[in-house]
């Protein structure tokens, strides 16, 4: 019997791409001020539904390197050499400055790394020349388009959508870079089409379905009016400045609880014992003076000891605010409810922000009741309960 050898796909040599899925024609290609330096973790490389060739060949002024180590890379050092375009790094974080409220000023050289969120802290960690670069971030207005490929919270979205909203705000012409978004757009469509294809007919195996934790929604249901959820904010410096020791979340300034049963609500901000961190007010939307003239942390803790009672049922989102109360020596009433875990054991699936999860609920707006982010996080984390607690 003579055996055929199957042919092999015919490949575009611009995109990479097999032929049939090739998204070369969605390119519209796009002129900029803002130099483009894209810096690739060599693993990502071969990754078919990644974004940072795609970007690199629809903006004409950029370049694209690949690797892991740049320590003796002369292209990179040129890249970011070129004193008419002093280089910045897009790298979301508390110690990042928001592009689009504070945009550096004249053009730039903007240094975007590929990669999954741990390659990408690879790179920043083993390139001094990265990671001295002065860091800027954006919150996306919209959860990722990126259907078949997980982000793990709000801000990390596709390399080519961050490109989107950071070029239109450095160049103040937010409109002219959606068609960055057609290619992808399309690369996405054709994937999943791929997958609907090749799963058809395939007899799908039935879960059995994950218990939910015994303390989690029974207890909200249960005792609905003894449910006290908290946020806490922390004054953190960037990582790796000599003002935050290594493995440090950074010191409590700002915590909020509220009993949603009887309205019950507390809120104290607390001066920071050490220097604040200068992107703190703009992150945590209180005023530099607010913050450094707040009580002290022996007031807070008599106030807050005073507030707790002892058949409180504590509700978060996550340990943060656990991990920040505990250096005070303030009472974390017990039993605890993390709403965090509770959704992504009800939803099987992981679990990310606060913010991405309570918004994918499409649950009512509840009014905030304390300032600033930690207020609207409170909001949100009492939308959150509500919903399970009267679902389960």
């Amino acid at each position: 019997m003579d055996l055929v050898a199957p042919q092999p796909r015919a490949m575009c040599l611009r995109c990479r791409r097999p032929q049939v899925v090739c998204w070369c024609r969605f390119i519209t290609p796009i002129p900029t001020r803002t130099r483009v330096v894209l810096v690739q973790h060599s693993r990502e490389r071969d990754v078919a539904i990644g974004t940072a060739r795609m970007a690199s060949l629809s903006l004409p002024n950029s370049e694209l390197h690949v690797g892991v180590d740049f320590t003796d890379d002369p292209a990179l050092a040129r890249a970011l050499g070129d004193p008419t375009r002093p280089p910045i790094l897009l790298y979301p974080g508390r110690d990042s400055i928001d592009v689009v409220q504070q945009p550096p000023t004249g053009p730039v050289t903007l240094v975007v790394v590929d990669g999954t969120w741990s390659q990408a802290k690879t790179l920043i960690r083993d390139n001094p020349q990265l990671a001295s670069l002065p860091r800027y971030g954006f919150v996306p207005p919209k959860p990722s388009e990126y259907r078949i490929r997980r982000e793990p919270q709000d801000e990390f979205v596709s390399t080519i959508e961050a490109l989107v909203h950071v070029l239109g705000a450095l160049e103040g012409a937010p409109a002219r870079f959606e068609a960055l978004m057609t290619p992808f757009r399309a690369m996405v469509d054709m994937q999943l089409e791929h997958i609907g294809r090749v799963h058809a007919g395939r007899r799908k195996l039935r879960r059995r379905p994950t218990r939910p934790s015994p303390r989690g929604p029974a207890i909200l249901r249960e005792r609905a009016t003894d449910l006290l959820c908290i946020v806490g904010e922390s004054n953190a410096w960037p990582h790796g400045h000599a003002l935050r020791p290594r493995g440090s979340i950074g010191e409590l300034v700002h915590w909020v609880a509220w009993r949603p049963a009887t309205d019950e609500r507390f809120e104290a901000v607390l001066a920071p014992r050490g220097p604040l961190a200068p992107n703190t007010p703009s992150y945590l939307e209180l005023s530099q003076a607010a913050i450094e003239g707040g009580e002290s942390v022996e007031s807070f803790v008599a106030r807050w000891r005073d507030f707790v009672r002892e058949h409180d049922v504590v509700c978060s989102w996550g340990s943060h605010g656990m991990r920040l109360l505990r250096p005070t020596g303030g009472i974390w009433p017990d039993p605890h409810v993390d709403l965090r875990r509770v959704h992504g054991t009800l939803t099987q699936r992981r679990a990310g922000s606060l913010e991405r999860d309570a918004t994918a609920l499409a649950l009512p707006e509840i009014a905030s009741p304390a300032h600033g982010r930690a207020g609207r996080r409170l909001a949100l984390l009492a939308a959150v309960v509500r919903h399970y607690a009267e679902r389960c």
